[in-house]
């Protein structure tokens, strides 16, 4: 199983003096009529079930988290997760962080049910857990995605990483 390591740094350098700075503000929904659809809320350890049961939805063949990873990461200080929710409040999407020791913003998972795919929900929760993270000082964001993950691979690069 071959992994690409990804790096976004952009959001989060200081401005050079007499630059101007790329401003960066609280996320806006998406501009799609389709992402406007789902909303991005905190995920707690409270939707601990939920979203075990959705990562074994996104990723097959030995690539789910267990449920003790999810209760780990969900209780940790350093975390900073989201879930996308439909209107009825049922969880279609979800993304964990975890801010590292260094100030680098480490994207532990990502998952969207396969049914809700391209639909920019992805793009949505990574612009919230950008947000977070720069809310925690965090300069430097870093995920991992498989080397076959075409359609993330291409999302990662239009976001800058």
């Amino acid at each position: 199983m071959a992994v690409l390591k990804k790096i976004r740094s952009r959001f989060w350098a200081q401005p050079s003096e007499g630059v101007e700075a790329e401003g960066y503000d609280e996320p806006q929904p998406s501009s799609t009529l389709v992402a406007a659809r789902y909303d991005v809320r905190p995920l707690t350890v409270a939707q601990l079930d939920e979203v075990w049961r959705l990562d074994h939805r996104c990723f097959v063949d030995g690539e789910a988290y267990s449920r003790d990873t999810f209760e780990y990461l969900l209780t940790a200080p350093e975390c900073v997760s989201y879930r996308a929710v439909t209107p009825g409040g049922t969880m279609v999407g979800f993304i964990v962080g975890l801010v590292e020791p260094d100030h680098t913003g480490h994207i532990t998972t990502l998952g969207v049910a396969p049914e809700h795919r391209r639909r920019g929900i992805a793009r949505q929760m990574l612009a919230k857990v950008e947000h977070g993270f720069s809310r925690r000082d965090v300069r430097l964001v870093r995920l991992e995605v498989r080397s076959i993950n075409n359609g993330a691979q291409q999302l990662y690069r239009e976001l800058g990483y």
